[in-house]
């Protein structure tokens, strides 16, 4: 599991910072969370491959965090993309991004899906065979969710010491893999506990960003191996933050500490701070495993 920020600060864009996007690479699958202005040539820089986003979450309609879809989604034509592109995002996504297709006389030559959201209830949105996320409600001036993305990890580890033992063929090994047991030619049934290990524990990353200070949200980002938690403020301006329903840093460390996350990721900073340093040295007298996001910077979710 890796994670890319594309920008973490909060408002408009600027020369030296970006507004929020990120990439997570789970397992193969490529997944673009919120998109702001600025995000195609973040992603360049990055060097994420576009053809490989096939999924794009964006949390809520603010423009912060969704003014640079409907450019990514016209590149996309311009590269002669093929394959279909699943938007999920707050009920009014489709029509905005529509709207703008058409009166820029523009189309996509792929398949373009919205799946529009609207529950305040923690729903799964998407699930394959190796990656399911669901929805965090936040609680923001507009309808917000967070997301949840959860690693499938239901391969078992070969024993080899005991396959070869028992010199099964390698056309049973994915049987095998996925919790069969194995009989023998002399009518041997050999139970798949003694030809595995438990597989590797699946990792999860949550995404929060706009929101106010919120325990509701702790059953389901507990024991998250990463939380991304918005930060906008520090704490001596904590009513700024209630004002405009957003997190301190210290906020973001109280709910890392409550839902006994492994790591927390700070980020949406306000552009007034120049020292982000700050927010981790606040957040870190409550929890110590905060960490800070940044425009460009990768965490490797080991």
């Amino acid at each position: 599991m890796k994670l890319t920020i594309l920008g973490c600060y909060a408002a408009t864009p600027r020369t030296i910072s970006n507004p929020t996007s990120q990439v997570i690479e789970i397992k193969n699958r490529v997944f673009l969370i919120d998109c702001a202005e600025g995000t195609q040539v973040q992603l360049r820089k990055s060097k994420v491959k576009f053809s490989k986003i096939n999924h794009i979450f964006i949390s809520h309609l603010h423009g912060d965090h969704f003014y640079g879809l409907v450019g990514l989604i016209s590149t996309f034509m311009l590269l002669n993309r093929e394959s279909d592109l699943h938007v999920y995002g707050p009920k009014g996504i489709k029509e905005i991004i529509l709207l703008q297709l058409r009166a820029s006389g523009s189309f996509t030559g792929y398949n373009l899906y919205f799946h529009e959201l609207e529950s305040k209830q923690s729903e799964t949105i998407f699930e394959d065979d190796r990656v399911v996320v669901k929805t965090i409600p936040l609680n923001h001036r507009i309808y917000t969710n967070g997301f949840l993305f959860q690693e499938k990890n239901i391969e078992r580890k070969l024993n080899i010491e005991k396959v070869e033992e028992y010199k099964i063929d390698k056309l049973y090994f994915n049987k095998i893999k996925y919790g069969g047991d194995i009989t023998l030619e002399n009518g041997t049934v050999i139970p798949n506990a003694e030809l595995t290990f438990d597989p590797i524990p699946s990792k999860s990353y949550a995404y929060c960003s706009d929101t106010q200070y919120d325990e509701s949200i702790i059953p389901i980002i507990e024991n998250a191996d990463y939380l991304y938690h918005e930060s906008t403020f520090l704490e001596n301006e904590a009513h700024l933050a209630e004002k405009t329903m957003h997190s301190t840093a210290i906020q973001a460390a109280t709910i890392a500490k409550k839902a006994k996350v492994k790591n927390l990721i700070l980020g949406h900073y306000s552009t007034r701070y120049g020292d982000l340093s700050l927010f981790q040295k606040e957040a870190q007298t409550v929890f110590e495993n905060a960490l800070l996001a940044d425009d460009g910077k990768e965490f490797e979710m080991e």
